[in-house]
């Protein structure tokens, strides 16, 4: 792809000396609305869809504005702020009635975060024009100037603490009780941040600089991580995939961890132009590799959440892993192809290519994402229903309580649904999970009741009493998940039996109603 040049490109790397003051106004006094916006946290949808609001959208401009393009840059904030604020008011008021609102939050904020260095590139104007290295160029240093800014108000705040208690021998506590105060806390840190952002993007030329040594740095990383990768390919391709589910029941986010580990050092390898590319024959060799491994990579993490998906079905949270992972498969694709394409030499310059389309395209998929199109609670209940009627689960395993608590309404219209079967054990299951008041913890590796219920050994007579006892390891689906064995310790003074339950050196003692299970 050929570079343009971006015509305000050399406006944006003056000094602009308004622009310190300009930002910690700003976000000094947006964090004082945001204080009073969300009313000392309470969670009211417009109270949260407005503090979103003031924070994303004056956030956006600090990054934003340049005195060549304020129109436009204003346009983009408030454009940020109401995308921000819509996310908020759909997230917060939907209460229960949805399972997954924090990742509508998390898709929104990544959307946002990928279109603050397009719109600095000019991608708005340019299109697929956009010079490459601009937008690289804006990436790395929106992030280094935040991670200053950032830095520079915890400095700040451990400065205030220290003169708070200078004041306070002298008896002057004025700044320890403002310290204690919250507006105060959101102002100062709003102030601090903006003043430090704004003399932080006043210094581009030498932030750039310092991003060249950063890649640099970071670049010889690429060499160690190679051939470990090479070996761990290896390794996977002479004793099969089986290996890997055997040694971590975390597979995928391990995968896609290196996975995304290979893409950051391939880029720091490549960077912005051959003539900033490393000239290393060992580290653009190790580029190659890492280039080549994120497909193989995002291929193993699909395979092992597709193995998660036929075992336990899908669930709101394996819907966004799989679409981590298609996400993860497509840079995969693309680096793959950019390194056949380009072979030795030529590749890097496809791989620039690559970034480009592949960043736009995540921007559009995260927004899209954020947005009231996709119900994965009602997608995972049906799934999960289908499993059921369909026998790919049976009834004693089927988890009853990830529809009363994990898949929101939907979820619970499809155990109101399994309530009313015909099937009388799928109903009894399904009204126990109807009639739960608190959610238990159930972890993405637990076992079914079935294999739990192999685990017990009762070393009980009362057959009554073992009944009992199953029905408690069956409901708590946290008990028995290693060989566990179920003692009769007789009865208490208020006619409950004690149970004492030894899982591997834990021993736990059980009370247990003579009518229903409970601590």
């Amino acid at each position: 792809m050929t570079d343009h040049p971006a015509p305000d490109r050399e406006a944006e790397l003056h000094d602009w000396p308004v622009r310190p003051w300009l930002c910690a106004s700003l976000l000094g006094i947006a964090g004082l609305l945001v204080h009073f916006a969300s009313d000392g946290g309470e969670q009211v949808a417009w109270r949260m869809a407005l503090a979103a609001g003031l924070v994303f959208g004056p956030l956006a401009a600090c990054f934003t504005l340049d005195r060549a393009r304020l129109g436009p840059a204003l346009i983009f904030s408030g454009a940020v702020a109401l995308v921000m604020a819509g996310i908020a008011w759909r997230a917060t008021s939907a209460g229960d009635r949805y399972a997954d609102e924090q990742f509508w939050v998390a898709a929104g904020i990544l959307a946002v975060t990928l279109a603050v260095p397009l719109f600095q590139a000019g991608f708005h104007r340019l299109r697929w024009l956009t010079p490459y290295k601009t937008t690289h160029f804006h990436v790395w240093t929106d992030a280094i100037s935040g991670a200053g800014a950032v830095a520079f108000t915890g400095i700040a705040w451990a400065l205030l603490a220290l003169l708070s208690e200078l004041f306070a021998v002298i008896k002057i506590d004025l700044l320890k009780d403002l310290i204690d105060e919250e507006w105060f806390g959101w102002t100062f840190s709003g102030a601090a941040f903006g003043a430090a952002l704004g003399v932080l993007r006043n210094q581009l030329k030498i932030i750039g600089t310092l991003q060249n040594v950063v890649l640099l740095v970071l670049s010889i990383l690429a060499v160690p991580l190679a051939l470990a990768l090479l070996i761990f390919l290896g390794a996977v391709a002479l004793s099969g995939l089986d290996v890997l589910w055997e040694a971590t029941r975390s597979a995928t986010p391990l995968l896609l961890a290196i996975a995304v580990g290979c893409f950051v050092l391939t880029n720091a390898v490549v960077r912005d132009e051959d003539e900033q590319a490393s000239k290393s024959r060992v580290l653009r060799l190790a580029g190659f590799v890492l280039a080549l491994g994120i497909l193989p990579l995002a291929v193993m993490a699909a395979v092992s959440m597709g193995t998660r998906i036929a075992q336990h079905g899908l669930s709101p949270e394996r819907l966004w892993a799989l679409l981590a992972i298609a996400v993860a498969v497509a840079y995969g694709v693309g680096y793959f192809a950019a390194a056949l394409r380009g072979r030795r030499e030529g590749w890097r310059g496809f791989v620039r290519q690559a970034n480009l389309h592949l960043a736009v395209m995540t921007c559009a998929i995260a927004f899209i994402l954020a947005l009231p199109l996709f119900n994965f609670g009602a997608i995972s209940a049906n799934n999960q229903l289908a499993r059921l009627q369909s026998g790919a689960v049976s009834a004693q395993d089927f988890d009853y309580a990830a529809l009363r608590w994990d898949f929101g309404d939907a979820g619970r219209k499809a155990l109101a649904k399994l309530a009313k079967s015909a099937n009388p054990e799928v109903a009894k299951f399904a009204t126990e999970a109807q009639a739960q008041e608190q959610d238990f913890y159930r972890g993405p590796g637990s076992a079914p009741p079935s294999q739990r219920l192999a685990n017990l050994r009762l070393q009980i007579e009362d057959p009554a009493l073992k009944d009992r006892v199953i029905a408690r390891i069956q409901a708590d689906p946290w008990r028995c998940e290693t060989p566990c064995v179920a003692l009769d310790l007789g009865v208490n003074a208020n006619g409950q039996n004690r149970i004492a339950l030894a899982q591997g050196q834990v021993v736990e003692e059980l009370l247990l109603d003579a009518a229903t299970p409970s601590d």
